[in-house]
């Protein structure tokens, strides 16, 4: 997978898929990395182009000293877009990487003519909520954090579920300096004014089992948003990809086919 040299960092990327397709991105949540996509992406592949990648701080890109801030996380992914001549996007962002794609909405039109905000919010937690949880992560680690972070994200019976072992071992393989330099992006983020200026397709994605960004919350966001469509996943929590590849990337398709990006 190749790393693409910005001025001020190297990010993780992988670009694939016939050129001049309609084109697809994804964004990650935090603690996770670009794989949280494979299995969709596997079911998408050879109709789209299609991005992935990760978040400074996450997987093979580079962890710069933190704090971050939501707007330098979004830039990130504008100058990466750039980078790779894409435009028109539909892009799909989960928890973290739904604020980015909302910042990135508002921002660049150009970048964006559709938007998916699965298990995400315009404002996820409060700033004492990010910072209590940042002063665990750098005293005890990710291993100590885990337990709590795994029921948020799969629901209380979430040492049973199937893909507990992947989603654990991408969080405690977060560099915890990246792990917190993007919570405090997420603390310092509100977005419930920019993204109600949105007027764009959007589709909402909420899991029954989230604990991060439950269901409500979820619909609260896309409310802003004109013309929404809102989705809820049975049986899954915080990242559906994950645990409903299938019945998550038929959602998609059926958004995508709907406003014409196939």
């Amino acid at each position: 997978m190749p790393l693409i040299y910005l001025p001020d960092i190297r990010l993780n990327a992988q670009l694939e898929g016939p050129a001049g397709s309609p084109v697809l991105v994804f964004a990650h949540a935090l603690g996770t990395d670009r794989t949280i996509w494979d299995g969709v992406v596997s079911l998408l592949q050879g109709r789209f182009r299609i991005l992935t990648y990760d978040h400074r701080g996450h997987g093979r890109s580079d962890t710069t000293p933190p704090p971050y801030t939501m707007g330098g996380l979004i830039r990130d992914l504008e100058r990466l877009m750039d980078h790779c001549s894409l435009k028109e996007a539909v892009v799909i962002g989960v928890s973290l990487g739904g604020l980015v794609a909302q910042g990135l909405a508002v921002e660049r039109l150009d970048l964006v003519r559709g938007l998916v905000m699965s298990n995400t919010a315009a404002r996820i937690g409060t700033p004492e909520l990010w910072r209590q949880r940042s002063e665990e992560v750098r005293a005890n680690g990710l291993d100590a954090y885990a337990d709590g972070a795994m029921q948020r994200i799969l629901g209380p019976a979430f040492r049973s579920n199937p893909v507990e072992p992947y989603l654990r071992g991408l969080l405690t393989r977060t560099d915890p300096d990246g792990w917190i330099g993007c919570a405090a992006a997420i603390a310092g983020c509100d977005f419930y004014t920019t993204t109600a200026s949105l007027r764009l397709p959007t589709l909402a994605i909420a899991g029954a089992n989230d604990g991060t960004t439950p269901p409500d919350l979820v619909r609260e966001t896309a409310e802003l948003v004109p013309g929404h469509r809102f989705a809820l996943m049975r049986g899954a929590g915080h990242l559906p990809m994950v645990e409903k590849p299938v019945e998550y990337a038929a959602l998609l398709q059926t958004f995508l086919h709907d406003i014409g990006h196939m």
